[in-house]
């Protein structure tokens, strides 16, 4: 454990968030994605929610303030209107950090963005569309 930090920023997930550069992206996945299939770098967090991941991760990452989208989760098979519960509280949390809403991406078109993802936290996640992608920023000089 560390002071200050959550204890669900694990080693590896620490290691992965200080490894990665401007613009490299980060997925944290839902319980039922296809994250081994999908991943270059696999990091297990089953006792959590993607929300409470995310809030963790939030707390040490900065979001790129250069692009449109710094938060993609994936649209609604058959009703791209629709806000699930999980992405209503992932915008809560990112709300909370300061950062942008997210902006949603079709299904299969969110796999082939999160297979070129620098890593995915699979977590415990078991709401229906509990997966968003993360583009990581700079810290301000």
């Amino acid at each position: 454990m560390l002071k200050g930090l959550s204890p669900l920023l694990s080693p590896d997930l620490l290691h992965a968030l200080a490894a990665m550069g401007h613009g490299d992206e980060l997925v944290l996945a839902d319980a039922n994605f296809p994250a081994a299939t999908h991943a270059r770098r696999l990091i297990y967090l089953p006792g959590s929610s993607a929300s409470q991941v995310l809030d963790a991760v939030l707390s040490v990452l900065p979001l790129d303030s250069f692009v449109p989208h710094a938060a993609l989760t994936m649209q609604v098979v058959g009703d791209t209107t629709q806000v699930p519960p999980a992405v209503a509280d992932f915008n809560a949390v990112l709300q909370r950090h300061g950062g942008p809403a997210t902006a949603a991406l079709e299904r299969f078109a969110f796999y082939e963005r999160a297979s070129q993802a620098f890593a995915i936290v699979a977590t415990g996640e078991t709401r229906l569309y509990g997966n968003i992608i993360l583009k990581k920023g700079v810290l301000p000089g």
